[in-house]
């Protein structure tokens, strides 16, 4: 008897598990609709940012003009919107704070939107003096670096991890005690591809930016960028476009100097964040492969989580922070 209210029980969980997964609500119905709809209009330019001061930054620029009809369409929490940036039709979405927000929105753009490519910029943090406030970085590799394994004091740091870190050699004063916290070992990311072998990881440490958006990028280095937000906020000197850096991905924000050391000289990074590689992964993923450039605005202020950017055009996003940026 026991054994038949189990049985039916399961298959009542059963069931529900079903019709919840089954189950396609309205509104998500009438904007798949629209969906197809616009795919008709695509191919569409992705474009990601990551939290509401850097999406008010971006259409403060008014370089975004909605669609006519479709201006923007909810998905899953998310708002798509629809419309053109210099006449090329695009596709954009705030993904939200994270490298699981990153590739949840990516993947679901790719998935349902005709894309041809992504572009994912907002602001980055400088781990080197010659990348200042105000200027635009546009990497060209991005490491996970948010892989961790933390190990025992007297662990042995195994050639499965591709980088570590040794708490204790950073004991004050140096060399005395033993450090409890011992060693960080940082692994490789575990990638699977359309492109692979099926069900067979491939270990990256380096996530690659699409080569020929890049080089279509670089083409900004040199361009002219605006010192000052107003006739009172301005940056110490004029910024610059900067091309060819690495950076460096985590759900870890950074907002400690010798961290920021140690990922510098580590992995040979200029600038830390939490997105790129994440939203780099999901494009590389696929098998049509889209394009991917990620142009970052970097800040050297990390006294602040987040500086407000509401109020700022975008090439000046972070100017109003400069007195306490050095």
């Amino acid at each position: 008897m026991a054994t038949m209210s189990a049985t039916k029980l399961s298959l009542l969980l059963l069931s529900s598990i079903l019709v919840c997964t089954m189950s396609t609500p309205l509104s998500r119905r009438r904007s798949l609709s629209v969906i197809r709809k616009l795919n008709r209009e695509g191919p569409f330019v992705g474009l990601i940012t990551v939290y509401a001061p850097e999406e008010n930054a971006f259409f403060a620029t008014n370089a975004f003009k909605p669609h006519s009809r479709h201006p923007f369409v909810d998905l899953s929490g998310r708002r798509f919107r629809i419309g053109k940036v210099g006449g090329k039709e695009v596709v954009y979405v705030r993904c939200g704070v994270g490298m699981r927000n990153a590739v949840a929105a990516t993947q679901q753009m790719l998935d349902l939107f005709k894309v041809a490519g992504v572009i994912h910029f907002g602001i980055a943090g400088s781990l080197e003096n010659s990348l200042r406030t105000g200027y635009v970085s546009i990497p060209k590799q991005f490491a996970q670096t948010g892989l961790l394994e933390w190990l025992k004091p007297n662990a042995t740091v195994g050639s499965e991890y591709f980088a570590h870190l040794d708490i204790g050699s950073y004991n004050v004063p140096e060399g005395e005690g033993i450090n409890q916290l011992g060693h960080i070992g940082y692994r490789a990311e575990e990638f699977y591809s359309e492109s692979g072998v099926p069900n067979v990881l491939q270990r990256v440490v380096w996530a690659n930016v699409s080569q020929n958006w890049y080089n279509i990028a670089a083409k900004l280095e040199g361009m002219e960028l605006e010192r000052c937000l107003n006739s009172t906020v301005c940056l110490p000197e004029v910024p610059k476009v900067v091309i060819g850096q690495r950076g460096s991905t985590a759900n870890i924000f950074v907002d400690n100097s010798a961290y920021r050391e140690f990922l510098s000289k580590t992995f040979g990074v200029s600038l830390a964040e939490m997105e790129s590689a994440s939203v780099i992964m999901a494009n590389k993923c696929g098998k049509w492969l889209p394009s991917d450039c990620y142009p970052r605005l970097i800040r050297r202020s990390w006294r602040t989580r987040w500086p407000e950017l509401s109020e700022s055009p975008w090439a000046l996003g972070s100017s109003q922070h400069c007195q306490s940026c050095n």
